[in-house]
């Protein structure tokens, strides 16, 4: 599970004056380069990309759960599993809460901005994110593969009933079904849990139309699903990019690196095109 956050009543930041000083003049040429040659493009999202809307990154460089288990000597990834919000929902929801509070009240970034941008330059182009923030389509994406599903859209474990919420405030926690009192949860996908079948179904189809580009951004792809997209990328001989301040599961696979922040890099590549 990602970090996530609403967006309500906040404007995007201004980005008129983005220094791109600590990037390599000489690695922006050959990325810039990369995007400009592409027609059709996958953009794959982590935490990392909202990380400039002053959401914590769920792990990596100043992460949530960077240094710090849990209150209960929990793995985090114990704690937010689905096994857990079977067996004890008074503890996964506690960090469910405990995320989407400390991302509440964030709004997209110039990252999320320059992708909606790019979307419409590209015969075709799609993001694949593991963020439930929604920021992606509220910056204005529209194809858009919510792999881990969206942190405020509830459903019911026992009937039904299904709600979406703007943010957990008035929530009790954890919340229960105003219809059976069953507990609620939110639509998205815990440790140990299936991948939903759409978005799934989704990606398998974009995946063998194939695209010109792929590139890696805020994401540690600790997941083979989304380490998978740029491999098989980079087999094919297609372009492959990354954009992360620190080394990943696919730093060693790519053929580009841009160490740096999503919102400088992106940015400056969009300047460049």
């Amino acid at each position: 599970m990602v970090c996530c956050c609403n967006g309500a009543g906040h404007d995007a930041p201004s980005w008129s004056s983005v220094n791109h000083d600590s990037i390599d003049p000489a690695v922006l040429d050959r990325v810039s380069a990369t995007f400009a040659r592409a027609r059709s493009a996958l953009f794959i999202t982590g935490a990392g990309i909202s990380a400039d809307s002053g959401l914590p990154t769920y792990r990596g460089i100043g992460g949530l759960y960077e240094d710090a288990g849990t209150e209960e000597g929990l793995p985090i990834e114990e704690a937010l599993s689905g096994e857990m919000l079977r067996e004890r929902p008074e503890v996964c929801w506690k960090y469910i809460h405990q995320v989407e509070r400390a991302c509440r009240g964030a709004s997209w970034n110039r990252a999320h901005e320059v992708l909606a941008l790019l979307e419409q330059r590209y015969d075709r182009a799609w993001v694949l994110t593991q963020n439930v923030d929604g920021l992606h389509r509220r910056a204005g994406s529209k194809n858009v593969i919510e792999i881990h599903g969206d942190v405020y859209n509830l459903a019911c474990t026992g009937c039904s009933f299904r709600e979406r919420v703007g943010d957990y405030a008035g929530l009790e926690i954890p919340p229960r079904c105003r219809e059976c009192r069953a507990i609620l949860r939110p639509e998205v996908v815990l440790f140990g849990e299936m991948l939903p079948r759409s978005a799934v179904a989704a990606l398998e189809r974009e995946l063998r139309l194939g695209f010109d580009l792929v590139v890696s951004i805020g994401t540690t792809s600790a997941f083979p699903y989304i380490a998978a997209p740029v491999a098989l990328a980079r087999r094919a001989g297609r372009d492959t990019v990354e954009i992360n301040p620190g080394t990943t599961g696919v730093s060693h696979v790519v053929a580009h690196r841009m160490q740096n922040r999503a919102a400088v890099a992106l940015d400056a590549i969009w300047q460049r095109l």
